[in-house]
C-alpha cells in the first residue's frame, strides 16, 4: 500500500498537524518539507491563527472585487465598460467609479420591457428623423424656388434691356437713314440746279448773248441729327385713358408719381398703372417715386393708363 505525503512526514518525525498544514499551504511533499523548517520555531496556535488571518484577507479581497462601474455624476451602475463608454459617449460625464456591488441580471419580463422601451424609443428617433427630413426638404425646394425666380427675373430683365437697346438702335438707324436721304436729296436737287445752270449758260453763249448772273446756292441745311435722351429738358407723354387721349408736356425730372397725380386730376379716378407697349413693360406704383427719365421716357413715350 503507497504511503501517503503525510504518512511520510509523520514517519520524518513532523507533528501530525502542523504536517497537514505544511500539506494545504504548498503542493507537494518537498514544499510541505520547506514550508515546515521554514515554520519551525512556531508553534501550531501560531501557524492556525496564521492561517485563519489568511483565509479571512482573502475573502475580504474577495468581498471588495469590483462587481460594476458606478457613474458618481448621475448615480447609474453598468456591469461592464462598454457600458459605462457608452453612457460617457451620450451624456458626457466622466467621473466613474468601481463599485463592489453587483448588478442582478435581468427577469425575462425585465427583458422584454426594456426591448419594448429600446424599440419604442427607435420607433420615435425614426419618426423625428423623417419629419425632419421633410422640413429640410421643403428648405430646400423653398431655396431652389427662390433661386428660379431670382433667376427668371435677371432673364426678364436682361430681356427689357436688350429690348430698349434693340429699339434706340432701331431709332437711331432710322433717324440715320432719314438724314441719308436727305442729303441725298438735296445733292440731286443741287445737280440738277447745276445742270440747268449749266444749259442756260451754253445757250447763251450760242445766241451771242451774256452768261446769266448764277446766282449762289443757299447753303444745304446742315442734317438735324437727334439729340441723346440726357440732353432734352422735357418730355411729351400721349396717354390714354377710358375717357380719351391726354397729351401732356413734363419736365424730365418729374415722378411718374406727379404724372399720376396729374392725370387723376383730369379724369376724376385714381392711377394704378402706366402700360408702355413698346418695348413692353408695366410700370406700377413700385415705379411711381422714379422720375421720367429714370424711366427713358424721354423724349417722347406714349402710355395706357389703368
Amino acid at each position: 500500500m503507497a504511503t501517503s505525503d503525510l504518512d511520510q512526514l509523520i514517519m520524518m518525525g513532523f507533528d501530525k498537524e502542523k504536517s497537514e498544514l505544511a500539506l494545504k499551504n504548498s503542493g507537494g511533499l518537498a514544499d510541505a518539507i520547506d514550508w515546515l523548517d521554514a515554520n519551525s520555531s512556531k508553534s501550531i496556535e501560531e501557524l492556525k491563527a496564521e492561517k485563519i488571518a489568511a483565509d479571512e484577507a482573502k475573502a475580504a479581497e474577495a468581498a471588495e472585487e469590483a462587481k460594476s462601474l458606478l457613474c458618481n455624476e448621475c448615480g447609474k451602475k453598468f456591469r461592464g465598460t462598454a457600458q459605462a463608454e457608452f453612457h460617457a459617449s451620450k451624456s458626457g460625464h466622466t467621473d466613474f467609479s468601481e463599485s463592489t456591488e453587483e448588478i442582478a441580471p435581468l427577469t425575462e419580463e425585465e427583458k422584454k420591457a426594456k426591448l419594448a422601451e429600446l424599440r419604442e424609443r427607435l420607433s420615435a428617433k425614426r419618426a423625428a428623423r423623417a419629419e425632419q427630413d421633410k422640413i429640410d426638404q421643403k428648405r430646400n425646394e423653398q431655396i431652389s424656388r427662390k433661386k428660379t425666380k431670382e433667376t427668371e427675373d435677371m432673364k426678364e430683365q436682361l430681356k427689357v434691356k436688350e429690348q430698349i437697346k434693340e429699339a434706340e438702335k432701331k431709332k437711331r438707324e432710322k433717324q440715320e437713314d432719314i438724314e441719308a436721304k436727305r442729303r441725298i436729296q438735296a445733292k440731286i436737287a443741287a445737280d440738277k440746279e447745276e445742270r440747268r445752270l449749266k444749259a442756260e449758260r451754253e445757250k447763251a453763249l450760242r445766241a451771242g448773248m451774256a452768261a446769266p448772273v448764277t446766282a449762289t446756292p443757299p447753303p444745304a441745311a446742315a442734317p438735324t441729327v437727334s439729340k441723346p435722351a440726357s440732353e432734352y429738358k422735357e418730355t411729351r407723354l400721349r396717354l390714354q385713358t377710358s375717357a380719351g387721349n391726354i397729351m401732356k408736356t413734363f419736365p424730365v425730372e418729374t415722378t411718374l408719381f406727379e404724372v399720376a397725380s396729374a392725370v387723376a386730376d383730369e379724369t376724376g379716378r385714381d392711377v394704378e398703372s402706366f402700360t408702355q407697349n413698346f418695348p413692353k413693360k408695366v410700370f406700377n406704383q413700385e415705379f411711381f417715386g422714379e422720375t421720367l427719365k429714370e424711366l427713358r421716357l424721354v423724349p417722347s413715350a406714349s402710355l395706357i393708363v389703368k
